[in-house]
């Protein structure tokens, strides 16, 4: 089983609260990405976000906590995906060139609300959306 780490991220605007959707194709999502042999899962959904959005100002004020998807994928490559709850300051989101791939992992970004990120997320992470509304209390 490959686990994917990764991080709902959370800005505040007065009492509104904004996530942060990546979009590949026709697929949104929080950033995320495999965790490497050896790796924390917390230190890899870190650099995942650095390396997909160009954000380095996290915070954890929920403390550590994380959900985890159900298994999808192949059944030669069966996947979980690991998410943290995060605030940040940071508006300024960058999609920079993965090197492997010649181009930017994701096509497009969005800050949304709530209501917004719900209608956008397929159901396994929009589960991951309700997880983390419920714990931050943004909705």
């Amino acid at each position: 089983m490959v686990l994917s780490a990764g991080a709902v991220l959370i800005r505040r605007e007065g009492k509104r609260c904004r996530f942060l959707l990546l979009r590949v194709f026709n697929y949104w999502d929080f950033p995320k990405g495999e965790v490497e042999p050896g790796e924390d899962p917390l230190a890899a959904a870190k650099r995942e976000v650095e390396e997909e959005t160009g954000i380095t100002e996290l915070r954890f004020p929920w403390g550590e906590i994380f959900i985890e998807t159900e298994p999808y994928g192949s059944n030669r490559r069966r996947k979980v995906a690991r998410y943290y709850l995060a605030e940040t300051a940071s508006q300024r989101v960058e999609l920079p060139v993965n090197p492997e791939l010649g181009k930017p992992e994701h096509d497009e970004y969005r800050w949304v609300s709530y209501e917004e990120a719900k209608a956008l997320l397929g159901e396994r992470v929009g589960r991951v959306l309700q997880w983390a509304a419920a714990r931050s209390g943004c909705r």
